[in-house]
Order: C-alpha cells, then structure tokens, then sequence
C-alpha cells in the first residue's frame, strides 16, 4: 500500500488503480505463504523492499505507478492549499499563512446534512461531494486541499526502535514492529511514520517514532468523494496533527524543535460534529484518540426526543448556558422550560463523557513507556462558544482548562463563520509552524 502522504497526492484514478493493486499483491502473498512459498523467507518477504519504500504490500510495479501517479498529479498552483475539515453536521475550509505564527486569512463553512459524515467518515458521498462543491464555488477558493482524517479507524503509535540511520532499514524496522502495535491488518492500511530522533531509554539509545495508520477503505471513500468536487487532494492528515499545529504556543510548551524530552506535555481537545483529543510534547503528538460524542449527536438526540427539526437542535444547543451547573449540581426543577432542560442535561452528560475519556487517556499514556505528565488541558472547537462549557468541563476534570483559538490575521475574511470552527482547518492548511 502507499504511505498516507504518498496517497493523499494522487487523483482519484490513480488512487483506486494503487489501492487495487496494493491489495491484488497483498491477497497474492498471503496465497503464496498458505502454499509454503512465502513462509521460508521470513519476515523479510513481507517487510523487505516495499516497506523502506513506504509503499507496505505493494510490489515493485505497484511502487512504480504509485511513484508515477505522485510525479503527475497536482499540477496548478502549489502556492495555496485550503485545509478542509470535514465532521459530523459541518465542515470548514480555510486558507492560513504562517508568518511568525499560523493565522487565518479567508475562511469558509456549511453545514451538513444528518447522516453525511458518521463518526468521521463518509456515510453518504454524494450530499458531501455536493456540500464541498457549492462551498468553494461560493467562497472562490484554489481547489487544492489537504483533508483531515478523525474516526475510530486512525491509529497513531510510538515506536522504539534499534538506532537505524539507514532511511530503507529504518521503514522495513517499522513495518516490521507497527504489525504488533497497529490493530487493523497493514495489508489493508495505509501507514507513515516519522523519526523523532534518536533517545535514551532503559534499554540503552532508541530511534524513536511516531508511526499513523488508517484502513485505506476509509481514506479512499473520503478522497473520492472530494475528488468528485472539482478538488484536487494535495495531502491527506489526521485531524489531531493539525489541531496541535494550530493550537501550539511555544516558549513554556516546548523549546528547540517542539519536543523536550521529559517536560510537561499539552491534552489538547476540539470538541466540534465529534471530539478530537491529543496528548503532544511540543508539537509531537505523542497519543490520540477520537470521541465519538460531539454536538452532532446531541443536536440529533434532542431533535429525536422533542421532535423538532435538527437545524433548530442545533440552533438551541449554541444557545444553552451551563453556568448554573459548574458547581457540578444538576438543574432539574420545573422553572426551566422542556427543550433547554433537555438541552442542558444532553450537555452535562457529553461534559462528563469527554472528561472521563481525557482520565482514560491520561492515564493510559502515562502507563506507556515515556508517558510523561500532562501540565496543560486545551480546549477548543464549537462547543467552546456554549457559555459555560468550558467552565463545566473544568469542573468535572478538576484542573485548569485553557480555551484557545486559531488567530485571525489582519483583514481576514471568515464569511460568517466563527473562529471556533476554524482550528483543525486552519493547521490542515500548513504542513508545519515554528516550533
């Protein structure tokens, strides 16, 4: 299979045409090892050359259209690329500029239809290829985009490894190891990685790095679908990255290259159609995880209970205040009308999942090997514009949260859309900021 920045490159007739054949090879590897031809050669045979190319199962003509389709596909104006984040219930596309610090300079949304995105990944393809076409036909965009990726089937681990300095050796070695750390079959996935230097650990010098997967099933449906837009896909990333690289600040986060062995690390959320949620050491993410709760179930569940349209769900969701319950009591008594009473108990209980989820993460990462400890909790996206949100989240944490937004740059045109929507496309429009 091709690495997720090789296929993020490609038009969607390349993309299909490496995908089949990354997986015509894969099946016909894993009928040679059931016959006995492949099993004698180890290893190797599965993680050798294709691997320290990041192309995974593809086979030597596989790498070869896949390295054709990226040499060809693109071609206009590299100057610009819109970043587009695509959740449950909206999506925002924004281009940014990084001049000292990432800041927006033209923005644009819409909001979805019930049933578009599900979870984070394409339920009707379609309604979005129609969503994304009349959104940049309106807001004039360059049609070059990088896409983020947020669901259940992402994956992001770290990986130590023996210190391997050769590029080849050190892809075949993660390949090799992301097999017992990655839990979807690679044959179907689509895997990069970074190296973040070489560290000391107990067992002496690792390379250590951070290594993403995603089920290539699900980047293609959501490429295809962009691609039937008019947009050409310049990169596809995960959403995480991309919050942290709009919600970093340096100097007490991190110095030097974004990660300081052993220092304070940041929990950052973006709680928008669903929630976002990474643990990063400067800018290396270091843990990810996504929520499935968002506004976009809630708005549907309040819809459902009070049968009332989701657009005015939606609409009274952005217009509960939750500072009566940050004492972490309960409104409950009759004074408070039906829908903002249902309202309001549909958030507190989205509080308290999303705060049991940042103890579970927490906890979990500080078990891995290296886990350090996280000094600061962000927290931004939609939900933050709930007067009292951020205030309830705190409550139930019992730790300081800090409410952050991506910086609007002088003149900057947002037609419309809040800056608390805009974070995740804002980092998705760069592929790095200063550290």
């Amino acid at each position: 299979m091709p690495s997720l920045s090789q296929l993020a490159k490609m038009d969607v007739k390349d993309l299909r045409a490496a995908l089949k054949k990354g997986g015509e090879r894969a099946e016909e590897r894993g009928q040679g090892a059931s016959q006995g031809h492949g099993a004698s050669q180890g290893h190797g045979a599965a993680h050798g050359q294709g691997a320290a190319h990041g192309q995974g199962a593809a086979s030597k003509g596989g790498r070869r259209e896949v390295r054709r389709a990226v040499r060809t596909s693109g071609r206009g104006d590299r100057r610009v690329v819109i970043g587009l984040d695509i959740q449950p219930g909206y999506l925002a596309a924004v281009e940014a500029s990084v001049n000292g610090t990432l800041s927006v300079r033209r923005a644009a949304g819409r909001t979805l239809p019930a049933g578009v995105m599900r979870d984070g990944e394409v339920g009707e393809a379609s309604e979005l290829t129609k969503a994304l076409k009349e959104l940049f036909d309106d807001a004039r965009f360059a049609r070059r985009v990088r896409v983020g990726l947020a669901n259940q089937r992402t994956v992001v681990r770290m990986l130590d490894l023996p210190p391997i300095t050769d590029g080849r050796e050190l892809a075949a070695a993660v390949r090799f190891q992301a097999q017992d750390h990655i839990p979807m079959p690679l044959s179907s996935a689509v895997l990069d990685f970074q190296p973040l230097g070489v560290v000391e650990t107990p067992s002496g010098k690792r390379q250590r790095v951070v290594v993403a997967a995603a089920q290539s099933e699900m980047v293609s449906s959501l490429v295809s679908a962009v691609g039937a837009a008019g947009l050409r896909p310049a990169g596809v990333d995960l959403s995480a990255f991309a919050m942290i690289r709009a919600l970093y600040r340096g100097g007490g986060e991190a110095e030097g290259d974004g990660a300081v062995e052993g220092g304070g690390r940041t929990l950052y959320l973006n709680v928008g159609g669903l929630t976002n949620l990474a643990i990063a050491e400067g800018l290396v993410c270091r843990f990810t995880r996504t929520v499935a709760w968002g506004l976009e179930a809630t708005a549907v569940q309040l819809s459902e209970r009070l049968s009332m349209p989701l657009a005015e769900a939606r609409d009274r969701l952005t217009r509960i205040d939750l500072t009566a319950q940050t004492d972490g009591e309960t409104s409950t008594g009759a004074e408070l009308e039906g829908t903002e009473r249902e309202a309001r108990l549909l958030l507190a209980a989205g509080v308290r999942e999303i705060a049991g989820e940042v103890r579970n993460s927490v906890d979990y990462h500080r078990a891995q090997d290296g886990g350090g400890a996280v000094e600061t909790i962000v927290v931004s996206g939609p939900a933050t514009e709930i007067r009292g949100f951020t205030a309830a989240l705190q409550a139930e944490l019992g730790h300081p949260v800090e409410r952050r937004t991506v910086a609007i740059g002088a003149g900057g045109s947002l037609h419309g859309v809040s800056a608390e929507r805009l974070a995740i496309a804002a980092g998705l429009a760069v592929e790095e900021v200063p550290a």
